[in-house]
């Protein structure tokens, strides 16, 4: 604990560090700011039904996101999930299509290029995100709450419209800022910053519920930071598959006698796909209950129900099926066995037992399906756990939402990356690292 506090306070000692973290935190507190400014000619105090809506479900998920902007029908309404949503559909569509695969391997100059088209695919979805968040404002929230009985004309309408997209573009500029002028990554920070903004309220409540058992709380709590400890695992588990490089000689001869002394590894993670299975599988999971919404039948509306109940068991069921399946799905578009072969082959390294190219691909791919499956395994318990939870041992649905699934994920992967790039800066200076590996890893590179 003595030498955590001592690497804190060098920190501060670093000048770019701490300018960097003051950054950082200045951007996000404009953000969280901006995040209660409601859209004019709303009533923030007539927003009740607004945030009924959003208990469950996709919209809690999209509240969440947006650190409770959805609910308070702010100028950040839709935060940075179009942007999100912008870089999935390019990342997907960079399997398919030519130019944007060519892209991908341009380096620097394709990656700015990448970045561009994400930004005007974010409008575009903001453009089309941003009607439809009005248009269930005014199914969903009572008369009164427009204090503009003109707020459904055209040009009020329109102006509404403009400002939630230039929101959404204002907290993408803010997380590219942090990017690139703070520490860590900036959409990553500001999805964690917003779901840390609803816990304390969630924490509350379930204490609040729980106020004559104070026992149940200290429970929880242990449960919960056991199953942080879990995630932590998942989001750093790794598989070291050992590579061997050939030292030329002075000739330009290979020398095969000392290969040992250049031994490497490529790591392999037990979770390559992160949060994305999650977030597919969510989507899907909404696809049931609009579809039997749509017929009055007895079987269509316990259809509804059924995938309307975050902690039911058929939706639980069903949910981590198909997170297992999407992982491997998306390991597999973005993990290159076969580019990662090439790579090895032309750099004059290979896997000891195994020849170089296409056989080592082969290796490759089949030792990712094997440690993806207990990885896609694990990650569907981690998604699925706040219903094992909220069952149990009865815990708020707001509360219990934080023992696993998207949240807790993402929480715990931001505030790893971060740590490490801190990690790396105070190591480069010398100083020790927050992380007990970090020596480690020094010595080793």
């Amino acid at each position: 604990m003595k030498k955590f506090i001592e690497s804190f306070i060098n920190v501060w000692k670093i000048e770019e560090l701490k300018n960097k973290i003051l950054v950082t935190l200045g951007i996000l507190l404009v953000y969280r700011f901006g995040s209660q400014v409601t859209l004019p000619g709303i009533d923030s105090t007539k927003l009740q039904s607004l945030s009924n809506q959003t208990e469950g479900g996709i919209g809690w998920l999209i509240n969440v996101f947006t650190g409770g902007a959805f609910s308070e029908a702010s100028i950040f309404a839709l935060g940075i999930m179009p942007y999100i949503s912008a870089s999935i559909v390019v990342q997907l569509m960079g399997i398919a299509i030519p130019y944007l695969q060519k892209l991908q391997k341009d380096g620097e100059s394709g990656r700015k290029t990448l970045n561009q088209i994400t930004r005007w695919l974010t409008i575009a979805i903001t453009l089309v995100q941003g009607p439809g968040y009005i248009f269930n404002l005014k199914q969903t929230l009572p008369a009164e709450a427009f204090v503009n009985p003109d707020f459904f004309t055209f040009f009020p309408l329109f102006g509404s419209v403009l400002i939630i997209v230039s929101g959404t573009i204002f907290a993408m500029w803010l997380g590219e800022r942090i990017t690139e002028k703070g520490i860590g990554n900036g959409i990553s920070l500001l999805i964690m910053v917003g779901i840390l903004a609803r816990m304390p309220e969630a924490f509350i409540q379930e204490v609040g519920t729980n106020s004559t058992n104070p026992m149940k709380i200290i429970i929880e709590i242990i449960i919960w930071l056991l199953v942080i400890i879990a995630t932590i695992l998942l989001v750093m588990a790794l598989r070291k598959v050992q590579v061997q490089y050939a030292r030329r000689s002075v000739s330009g001869d290979f020398e095969s006698d000392s290969m040992d002394d250049n031994r490497q590894f490529i790591p392999l993670k037990l979770n390559s796909a992160g949060v994305m299975p999650i977030i597919f599988a969510q989507a899907i999971m909404f696809i049931p209950a609009a579809l039997a919404g749509l017929s009055k039948s007895d079987t269509a509306l316990s259809i509804s129900n059924m995938f309307k109940d975050p902690f039911g068991l058929v939706y639980n069921v069903v949910f981590a099926l198909l997170i297992v399946i999407f992982t491997y799905f998306y390991t597999a578009i973005t993990v290159p066995t076969n580019k990662m072969a090439d790579d090895l082959k032309r750099s004059g390294g290979f896997i000891p037992g195994i020849k170089p190219g296409a056989e080592t691909g082969d290796f490759l791919d089949k030792l990712m399906s094997l440690i993806t499956f207990p990885g896609s395994l694990f990650l569907a318990l981690i998604a699925v756990f706040p219903a094992i939870i909220h069952g149990l041992l009865d815990v708020q649905g707001a509360w219990a939402y934080f023992y696993g699934g998207t949240s807790l994920i993402i929480m715990v992967g931001v505030a790893i990356d971060t740590i490490q790039q801190i990690n790396s800066y105070l190591l480069n200076k010398h100083y020790d690292g927050l992380m007990k590996s970090g020596k480690n890893r020094k010595a080793v590179a």
